[in-house]
């Protein structure tokens, strides 16, 4: 644990605490104004069963699962006393293993779990404890698992796509060739897109789907640049990330004509993770949607003072969870499908928040704009539900 130097150091961090709690009550409870005492309908404190991929042989695992419980007890420190104890599981990155200390959780106690990391892992976890009261809310953003008492807390295509796909409606950039790889996370994003256009003016008038090799994509560009100027695309959908094939096709889609400053390039991953990400040629001028950017900075800066490192990128679905979960406390409501699904959902450090009856969940972004290679919020997070779309 980073230990805090001088007095000066301790008084910015408490600061910093004050603020993340204000930040991270749920939409309508102000955690600076909620009293101590009984945190569920039944009293005491929300018993919570991290179940984390410690001890898996997966590289990054161990760090990660490190983050995600780092992450979470920050959480539980800012809600205060009383309000969360958590219990960490080690998983190691097996769904058997998930799925046997789920139930060990729930023989102990657990009112929630909070994890697993990934799908198979958090649908096991699920199946184990299905025939309980007990809700799962799992790191992943697969929505094909989503249901029933498993939710997902990761930002997904679904998500991402709808906000990107108003917004190119709104500013008439109507007409998208959608540019995937075939595999099965690139039929995902695709689909995503597709469904996304449903209720706008925006339609998908060509596809650019090509094989994930270098090859395959070198050869697929020709192809996709003469569907975008046959279909008279204003925009293209570009599937892939920084470690996959967009900087290929951020490269090669302009030198064969597909011009950014004609047709908008438009991601549906994040383009600035690598920074280096933002120097490709083809995103210039181009859009993606991210999180609110201020509560972010808070929790990134709250972590590295607290443990001295940089957070790991999924590490605030950990602090979301619990902020979730001590928000209902604070009103003494139980951690129940109903509870977690109420429609002022929550504010975290992704920003605003709910869980949607079908298990999935809805997440205010912002609209980023890569302009001279930096980052402009071009159009900002909505603070809550029933505003900007929401």
């Amino acid at each position: 644990m980073f230990n805090l130097l001088g007095s000066a150091r301790k008084g910015a961090r408490a600061v910093l605490a004050i603020a993340a709690a204000a930040a991270l009550s749920a939409c309508d409870i102000d955690l600076s104004q909620v009293s101590g005492g009984g945190a569920k309908s039944n009293g005491g404190a929300v018993e919570v069963a991290l179940l984390v991929p410690y001890g898996s042989a997966t590289p990054g695992d161990d760090g990660l699962a490190r983050a995600l419980e780092n992450a979470a007890r920050l959480a539980a420190a800012d809600l205060g006393e009383g309000k969360v104890n958590i219990t960490v599981y080690r998983t190691a990155g097996q769904a058997s293993t998930a799925a046997s200390v789920a139930t060990q959780a729930v023989a102990a106690g657990a009112d929630v779990i909070l994890g697993p990391l990934r799908s198979d892992a958090a649908n096991a976890a699920a199946v184990a404890v299905a025939g309980t009261d007990v809700n799962v809310v799992a790191f992943s953003n697969n929505t094909s698992i989503a249901g029933g008492n498993l939710f997902v807390i990761g930002n997904t295509f679904d998500n991402i796509a709808s906000r990107l796909m108003g917004y190119a409606g709104a500013q008439g950039r109507s007409r998208v060739v959608v540019v995937y790889p075939q595999t099965p996370v690139g039929q995902i994003g695709r689909s995503a897109i597709v469904k996304a256009t449903s209720g706008t003016n925006v339609q998908v008038v060509g596809d650019g789907a090509f094989e994930f090799s270098e090859q395959g994509i070198i050869s697929a560009v020709p192809r996709i640049a003469n569907t975008v100027k046959e279909t008279g695309a204003t925009a293209i959908m570009l599937t892939s990330d920084s470690t996959g094939a967009l900087p290929l096709l951020a490269q090669l889609l302009p030198e064969q004509g597909v011009s950014p400053a004609v047709t908008k390039y438009i991601g549906l991953t994040r383009w600035d993770v690598p920074a280096q990400t933002l120097s490709l040629p083809g995103i210039q001028g181009g859009w993606f949607a991210l999180p609110d950017p201020t509560p972010v900075a808070q929790f990134n800066n709250r972590y590295r003072s607290a443990h001295g490192d940089a957070a790991h990128p999924l590490a605030g679905l950990a602090y979301d969870g619990i902020a979730a979960f001590g928000a209902l406390a604070s009103k003494k409501l139980a951690v129940s499908r109903g509870n977690l699904t109420q429609s002022s959902g929550f504010k975290g450090v992704n920003g605003v928040f709910r869980f949607k009856a079908d298990g999935t969940n809805e997440r205010a972004l912002a609209i980023a704009q890569v302009t001279n290679n930096q980052v402009q919020i071009i159009d900002p997070a909505p603070k809550s539900f029933g505003f900007g779309g929401f």
